[in-house]
């Protein structure tokens, strides 16, 4: 499955920069119609587009001089047009005086799906173990 990696590499880089952006569309575009996101961080996974588009939406203006940094991502057979993607998550802020603080460091375990040709996100479980 090394062939998909660079497709994979560039939707989880496009989606790194959404969310940060404040594109809540297209943070939730690169999920599933029926996308789920899982993390210890919220209460109840977050699923469907709709659900995912207001989730993303509102992180930027919260979160203001923050980054999702995704590395280390590796890809192996998750079936039939399917992919299981792991990648380790590093959340930091620029602070005002221009300083990096590093929030979180997780793992991120994504199952993505062939969707019209491309890879998108079925469901995302985000740990912090």
């Amino acid at each position: 499955m090394s062939t998909a990696l660079p497709e994979v590499l560039d939707l989880l880089g496009r989606q790194s920069h959404a969310i940060d952006g404040g594109d809540g569309p297209g943070w939730a575009a690169t999920f599933t119609a029926d996308g789920v996101f899982r993390s210890p961080t919220y209460p109840e996974p977050v699923r469907g587009r709709a659900a995912l588009t207001r989730f993303a939406a509102a992180f930027a203006p919260a979160n203001p001089r923050t980054r999702h940094v995704v590395t280390g991502t590796c890809v192996d057979p998750g079936g039939a047009d399917a992919l299981v993607a792991r990648s380790t998550l590093l959340v930091v802020r620029t602070e005002s005086d221009g300083a990096v603080r590093i929030l979180r460091v997780a793992t991120l375990r994504d199952r993505l799906v062939r969707v019209d040709g491309r890879w998108l996100i079925a469901e995302r479980a985000v740990s912090v173990d």
